[in-house]
């Protein structure tokens, strides 16, 4: 079996200028899914080789910039099989250009041969980089039996690459209170992996809570990944966030605005008494210290009681009468000066 020879950027799915954080990613996603022992598409094995041999050059920077030198112009017949860093690749290559066979890198292939010394496994040329992944087994005195062939005592040349699992990420939401108070709490995944999981107290929005080694399987036995819960708050219909600060509006009477009073206003752990100085205005922030979000490694939050004084919907005609009374008397007050 060969295969016509493809630019390595398109093989992994990158451009020209990915980064090698980039190509690293590429490669690892495509080595899981096409490598023999995962994928059922038949020419999994030719497709697992090409994503190796481009990842081999494209990660090292001197081989890049060769490629990226001498092979911009393969189109154009241009003969780079013996340039350095392209030349290794196997005795299954066979480069064009002047001296080819016909003269360009369209006819470079690459063999994936069955007998002793041909293909994958043989020949002096073989690149340093396919012994790294599918070893050299040794059949009848020869080496290697090709891209997926077995060798002595009939191994897998693909059961020399292992890959750890990818790290699966889920939405772990939380009300407010149980993210202040922390706590275990059971979840189900949507594969019907069931968890007891450790709340911290103070865990925020965004913030990822780890379980090492339940993410994906490995590839040939290789460890698994984590699992990451990503923590979603849920809005709460009383209290605001603003980092580990809480907010609440709190509902006052104008008498209790005007005269003062002592109150008991809801916290994320039960409720508190919280004192309204007289001559508070709506707006006027009142503050619980420590009542806000628990931070593990340093002080809490606090709670901001924001003052809203509400007047009522209907009044009896005495209550009328008394706010006609107060109006005449504080007939030098002007809430609208500042204007």
């Amino acid at each position: 079996m060969s295969v016509g020879f493809r630019d390595y950027y398109d093989t992994l799915g990158v451009s020209r200028d990915a980064s090698e954080e980039e190509i690293r990613r590429a490669y690892r996603r495509l080595a899981r899914e096409n490598h023999p022992d995962v994928s059922r598409e038949p020419d999994a094995g030719q497709r697992f080789a090409e994503i190796s041999e481009a990842y081999e050059v494209l990660r090292d920077p001197d081989k890049r910039r060769r490629y990226d030198r001498l092979g911009a112009n393969w189109r154009a017949g241009q003969d780079v099989s013996d340039a350095e860093g392209f030349g290794g690749f196997g005795g299954g290559y066979r480069g064009g250009g002047a001296g080819g066979p016909s003269g360009g890198w369209e006819d470079v292939r690459v063999d994936f041969g069955d007998g002793a010394g041909g293909g994958f496994g043989g020949g002096p040329g073989m690149s340093d980089f396919f012994d790294q992944l599918f070893g050299r087994g040794t059949a009848h005195g020869g080496t290697g039996t090709g891209a997926g062939g077995r060798g002595a005592g009939g191994r897998s040349r693909f059961e020399s690459f292992t890959s750890r699992g990818d790290d699966v990420e889920a939405v772990l939401e939380l009300p407010l209170e149980e993210a202040a108070t922390g706590g275990r709490r059971s979840i189900s995944l949507a594969d019907g992996r069931d968890y007891e999981v450790e709340i911290p107290p103070g865990v925020r929005d965004g913030q990822r809570i780890r379980l090492a080694g339940e993410g994906a399987e490995g590839i040939g036995g290789g460890p698994r990944g984590d699992l990451f819960l990503r923590v979603r708050i849920r809005p709460h219909r009383r209290f605001r966030l603003d980092g580990r600060d809480v907010y609440l509006d709190l509902p006052v009477a104008p008498w209790e605005a005007a005269l003062g009073a002592s109150v008991r206003v809801p916290t994320l752990r039960g409720s508190a008494r919280l004192g309204i100085p007289a001559g508070s205005s709506s707006g006027r922030r009142l503050r619980l210290r420590g009542e806000g979000l628990p931070d593990p490694g340093g002080r809490p939050g606090d709670l901001y009681a924001v003052v809203q004084i509400h007047v009522p919907r209907r009044l009896t005609r005495e209550q009328r009468e008394l706010f006609e009374r107060l109006a005449q008397a504080s007939s030098d007050f002007d809430p609208r000066a500042g204007l």
